[in-house]
């Protein structure tokens, strides 16, 4: 780079530059500073991800600018999506519905009351519409109001993404996962010889929009030119040319240079020529005989245009000597010479003009008539009318074999249209097929598919690719196509096919973009209003529709629906894998090529599912699944970022003059590739110069050996090239590739253990995959631990404010997660300790001390014992399973749902006909189990008896009912019972009922402890703020003197601290002292006091009222009841384990720990593995581990 100084480098690029600061950890957590890492990067400096999940949340948050202000969002997201639809007009606008803005209201439930009650964590949206009414008789002229309707329309329910980056729809956990595509823009290629018999290269251009026609121009075998539209029937490219209103002799002008020819006549032959009145047969004879005396040509010649070509005569110079022989091929020399000589212009007989093509027409002299139009084959019959007319000059298409095709001219030939008007009808028919072609619908058609933002829009990103490839250095905003756009396009695939022009890559990140869950969103919400838009479009052809208001004009259903079938059917939506935190983080890491708009699995070939050099730092090469899809879903590298146009960024050091800085720049693959950019494990001297004389570089998809001045950037981190499974892989760099991909993708199989163990070899990624994924609790301030218990934890943060000076942490308690695992929060911190903003506080399932903690540390032998470990299987110590090492906890969800029944109600009881009372012991009074019960298969979980249809009974079997109370008779047993091979504990129980329904106890008991749990939270939380806020009245108060005799306190006496604490909070806010600011601040401690006791009245008043108001349940439900199944899993022969290193197999057999080999020192060896299983895989990483 050049010698700039450090302050002018740092400004040249926007906002891609970040000091390094961001991401090394300078202040180390708690974490880290109990479980230091050791650092075997090789680099200088630890460098850490600046948030895993960051791509979902950042991409959600600018599509929804939920807590933006309506008039400063920005035109993006949901904002941009009702500006595309809206103002939605009537035929002769008349009548107008305008959008104004929108507002997101609060949540209904939270996530968790979401989860278990099976609900869609989502909020309100609320748009504000205006519909104005024209006075039709003024119009068009003059647009006179004669009545606005301004109105709030609830536009259905707009789901919330939570903290961690997933959804809740339904009540389960969905993650939409990110799209690699096409890029809009202009791309050219070619088929690689694979479309015809002949190898034959066939070049072809395509014009990618982001929503509206695909436009592909293709040469044909016979180098003719054709385009389509939307993959329809092709058509010669002029018909398109001539559509936007290009005569034939303006398209030659476009695409050819033209050379003059000089004409010279022999007059005898001439007139012998125009004399002869022969029959076509004998002209034809005579023709070559006269035109040989009859004329010569001298042409005019840009020495330049003649390379590669064929010498028509001997070239002398102006000596005579021969520059090039007849025949011969001419060269740069030639040329070289030809240009010294000064040659302009040839002299050769009339066989050179001969094939070429006139540039301009033929006139016969005398009558003007037009004798040959533009385009026209000179042969001789042509050259024959030229002579007669006596014409001296003509112009012909500079073309030749080499690099200046005929490809246009030979396209013009064969298109039967004349002019625009048939051009039009031409792609009207291909369009429109059968539909008859009316001159206005043929212009309207074409103006709509490229030309209207209605239906075209190239995008941002789309303009910014279209203009970098074709050079275009104006028109930034244009989102639609332009006549020279079009034309621009056709002249590069025509340069390409000269071989002025390089084909494009289409598996390099330059030309594919990821579409993340907020783009995704906003497509398909627009989607939704342009169906909606539809029907708005018919009310407003209704004979009453003045009197609308904007409520009954706009009706939200297809919006509803459209945002319903994406998050819960689409391809896109998937169900969150939550089997461990890492499989949590890879999900929402993912970006794949398949979905709508991308490939199919089917035709994806291996050019696209493998390995490409812009990969590097932003694609990881190994995680990658196994099988059909293998390639096409991928994880973005630890570092990747995804910049405002989609493509994703890897981060580099600025080198400058050979000394490696600290700032940072993103750079993206079409920036990359002109840079010299090497790896961040070079030797570096105390200044931070590198000290090697060559340097192995990145450059142009190359690696080069260059001087240290010459490089522009370094890597940060040797790790950066793979994803976050990969890293957590020790020794990543000894294993064969095809096993670190099934060691990356094996590690989220790991259920979570009953007692986690952090690895004693580790990446020190451990520790960011924990806090990132979610599943550990992270304090969200800096702050003092004021209590610390198994299910809560308070803090006391640093801030002064009512509202965020205390946070209460309210931990998970063995919950289920989507996958059946068990989710159980434990607190790592104690009371009294003081947490910065960011630290682990709480540990989750697989996790010790936050750091992620997969598996089990073991001794592990390598050898043979007596074949129990032939092919991969695994021998395990009895020890291991006494201990529980490998014991997990799995929680499964049973539920009962009673229904009003043609019959009548289901009924949930504990009185069920003909079972015993030892099948009823562990249900209460209500008939469900008890939280805490050991169930087996088949013992009732809840009670519930249906009626069920009655026979005809004889009067004496009524009246034996009638006295006997015979219930048997008219219900049937239909409890919910423990599935056959479960046995468990359990661990919850939630009971949802209808409003209006009796409640039962249990349902009472459930609410009640739910209500005083969260009186206490709340209580606790404000007396903790109330304590803050007194303390703040002290620093006030103190050494002020009072003016009155309020509180218990004298007047004129100077106010201690130690009096101000023995005083309640009330009674130091009614003391009056003579300071006035004191008195002041005393005022506003008490206004925030008094908003905080509201404020805390106001959230337990809510809960109250929620948990009282009964559930929103299917129609014909009357109660449900969910119970939590804890089942705990021992390891067992035929259970699946593995390695990190790829290495895996099945438990073959249970050893007693006397039978087990034991080292020197008499340990005895955990678990042992088959030898033959490491030189033919190549993972030498868990020799070294181990």
């Amino acid at each position: 780079m050049s010698s700039k100084p450090n302050s002018e480098i740092a400004n040249s690029k926007k906002n891609d530059s970040h000091n390094l600061s961001r991401y090394i950890n300078k202040e180390k957590d708690t974490v880290e500073k109990n479980r230091p890492r050791i650092n075997l990067d090789g680099s200088d400096v630890t460098v850490n991800p600046t948030g895993l999940i960051e791509m979902q949340l950042s991409s959600y948050a600018d599509f929804l600018q939920r807590f933006v202000a309506a008039d400063d969002r920005e035109l993006r997201g949901l904002h941009a999506a009702f500006h595309s639809v809206f103002p939605i007009a009537s035929a002769n606008e008349h009548i107008v519905l305008e959008y104004l803005g929108y507002e997101i209201g609060e949540t209904t439930y939270d996530v968790n009351s979401c989860l278990i009650r099976g609900k869609t964590y989502s909020a309100p949206l609320q748009v504000k519409l205006r519909l104005v009414v024209y006075d039709k008789e003024q119009l068009p002229e003059k647009k006179v109001v004669k009545n606005i309707k301004e109105q709030t329309v609830y536009m259905g329910e707009m789901p919330v993404m939570t903290s961690s980056g997933s959804f809740i729809i339904n009540g389960s956990e969905r993650v939409v996962v990110s799209q690699l595509h096409r890029s809009p823009g202009v791309f050219f290629e070619h088929d690689r010889g694979k479309s015809h018999s002949s190898k034959k290269l066939l070049y072809s251009g395509r014009i990618i929009p982001y929503r509206g026609a695909w436009f592909d121009i293709e040469f044909d075998v016979k180098n003719l030119l054709f385009v389509r539209i939307d993959r329809r029937r092709k058509l010669p490219v002029t018909v398109i040319l001539k559509a936007l209103g290009l005569a034939k002799a303006e398209i030659l002008e476009l695409f050819y240079e033209y050379d003059k020819i000089d004409l010279t006549y022999d007059a005898a032959c001439m007139n012998a020529l125009s004399g002869l009145d022969l029959t076509a047969k004998a002209l034809a004879k005579r023709q070559d005989e006269i035109l040989n005396g009859a004329c010569t040509l001298d042409v005019h010649i840009q020495p330049e245009r003649m390379k590669g070509q064929l010498a028509p005569v001997d070239i002398k110079d102006k000596k005579g000597d021969v520059i090039v022989a007849k025949g011969r091929r001419i060269s740069k020399r030639h040329i070289n010479l030809m240009r010294k000589s000064d040659v302009t212009s040839l002299h050769t007989d009339y066989e050179y003009i001969i094939g070429k093509v006139l540039a301009e027409p033929v006139y016969d002299k005398a009558t003007g008539e037009e004798l040959h139009e533009v385009n026209t084959v000179i042969n001789n019959d042509v050259l024959s009318d030229i002579i007669t007319s006596d014409i001296r000059a003509i112009q012909v298409l500079s073309v030749n074999d080499t690099d200046r095709g005929s490809y246009i001219s030979d396209t013009l030939r064969i298109d039967a249209t004349e002019d625009q008007a048939e051009a039009l009808v031409e792609i009207y028919r291909v369009m429109r097929p059968g539909e008859p072609p009316a001159a206005d619908a043929t212009r309207n058609l074409f103006q709509n598919l490229f030309f209207s933002t209605d239906r075209y829009d190239l995008s941002e990103v789309g303009r910014m690719k279209f203009n970098k490839r074709l050079g275009i250095e104006d028109r930034f905003d244009a989102r639609v196509l332009s006549k020279d756009d079009i034309v621009r396009t056709i002249q590069e695939l025509v340069n390409i096919r000269n071989g002025n022009g390089n084909v494009d890559d289409i598996d390099n990140l330059a030309n594919r973009r990821v579409r993340r869950v907020g783009e995704m969103v906003e497509n398909q919400f627009r989607s939704g209003l342009e169906r909606t838009k539809r029907s708005v479009l018919d009310r407003f052809g209704y004979p009453d529709s003045e009197g609308y208001s904007p409520q009954e004009v706009f009706n939200a259903k297809r919006v509803v629906a459209a945002l319903h079938e994406f998050f819960g059917s689409s391809q896109m939506s998937q169900f969150m894998d939550a089997t461990n935190p890492l499989s949590v983080l890879a999900i929402k890491r993912r970006v794949t090529a398949l979905g709508p708009g991308g490939l199919s699995r089917d035709r994806a070939n291996m050019e696209v599912r493998d390995v490409h050099h812009t990969h590097y730092g932003r694609i990881c090469p190994i995680e990658t699944p196994e099988g059909p899809n293998i390639g096409l879903i991928n994880s973005l590298a630890i570092f990747a970022k995804i910049n405002d146009f989609g493509f994703i960024e890897t981060p580099v050091r600025r080198v400058v003059n050979g000394a490696v800085t600290d700032h940072v720049d993103y750079v993206s693959a079409i920036e990359e590739g002109d840079h010299y950019i090497a790896q961040s494990s070079g030797k570096m001297d105390t200044d931070g110069k590198l000290s090697d004389s060559f340097v192995t570089c990145r450059h142009m998809r190359d690696f080069v050996n260059v001087a240290p001045e010459r490089i522009d950037y370094v890597d940060i981190s040797p790790r950066q090239i793979v994803s976050v499974a990969a890293s957590l892989i020790p020794f990543l760099e000894h294993n064969d590739a095809n096993r670190a991909l099934m060691g990356s993708n094996m590690q989220r199989q790991a259920v979570p253990l009953l007692k986690s163990e952090k690895p004693l070899v580790g990446t020190g990624m451990e520790r960011v995959v924990a806090s990132d994924s979610g599943v550990s609790m992270v304090a969200k301030q800096s702050g003092v631990v004021h209590s610390v218990d198994a299910s809560r934890i308070i803090i006391s943060t640093d801030k002064n404010d009512t509202a965020d000076s205390v946070d209460v942490y309210k931990l998970t308690k063995f919950s289920r997660s989507n996958n059946n695992t068990c989710v159980d929060q434990r607190p790592i911190v104690e009371e009294g300790a003081y947490v910065n903003a960011g630290d682990v506080i709480a540990d989750g399932p697989s996790t010790d001390f936050g750091e992620l903690a997969l598996g089990q540390n073991l001794l592990v032998a390598f050898m043979s014992w007596n074949g129990y470990n032939f092919e991969d299987s695994i021998i395990i110590s009895e020890r291991v399973v006494a201990d529980d090492r490998f014991t997990s906890i799995h929680v499964q969800e049973l539920s009962s749902t009673a229904r009003d029944t043609k019959l009548g109600p289901e009924e949930v009881t504990a009185d069920i006909p003909n079972i015993s009372e030892t099948a009823l012991s562990k249900l209460d009074d209500n008939g469900i189990v008890y939280v805490g019960a050991k169930v087996e298969p088949g013992d009732i979980l809840v009670g519930k008896i249906t009626p069920k249809g009655e026979a005809l009974l004889s009067p004496e079997e009524k009246l034996l009912r009638a006295i006997f109370g015979d219930k048997a008779s008219d219900v049937k047993d239909s409890s919910l019972r423990v599935p056959a091979g479960v046995y468990g504990t359990v661990t919850d129980v939630q009971i949802f009922s209808r409003e209006g329904v009796e409640r039962d106890q249990r349902y009472k008991d459930i609410v009640r402890e739910t209500l005083d749990d969260y009186k206490k939270d709340r209580r606790e939380q404000l007396a903790l703020i109330l304590d803050n806020l007194k303390q703040q009245l002290i620093s006030v108060l103190k050494a002020q003197t009072t003016v009155s005799s309020k509180s218990g306190i004298k007047r004129d006496t100077k106010l201690t601290e130690a009096v101000l604490k023995d005083l309640s909070l009330e009674k130091s806010l009614a003391l009056e002292v003579k300071n006035e600011k004191a008195t002041a601040k005393q005022l506003d401690l008490a206004k925030l006091v008094e908003e905080a006791k509201k404020a805390s009245d106001a959230d337990i008043e809510r809960c109250e009222e929620r948990l009282k108001k009964g559930d929103d349940l299917a129609p014909g439900v009357i109660k449900v009841v969910k119970v939590f199944l804890a089942t705990k899993r021992k390891l067992q022969p035929g259970d699946k384990m593995a390695g990190r290193h790829g290495n895996k197999g099945c438990v073959s057999v249970i050893v007693p720990e006397e039978d087990m080999p034991y080292m020197e020192d008499g340990r005895v060896v955990d678990v042992i593995l088959n030898p033959l299983g490491v030189p033919s895989r190549m993972n030498v990483g868990q020799i070294l581990e181990t």
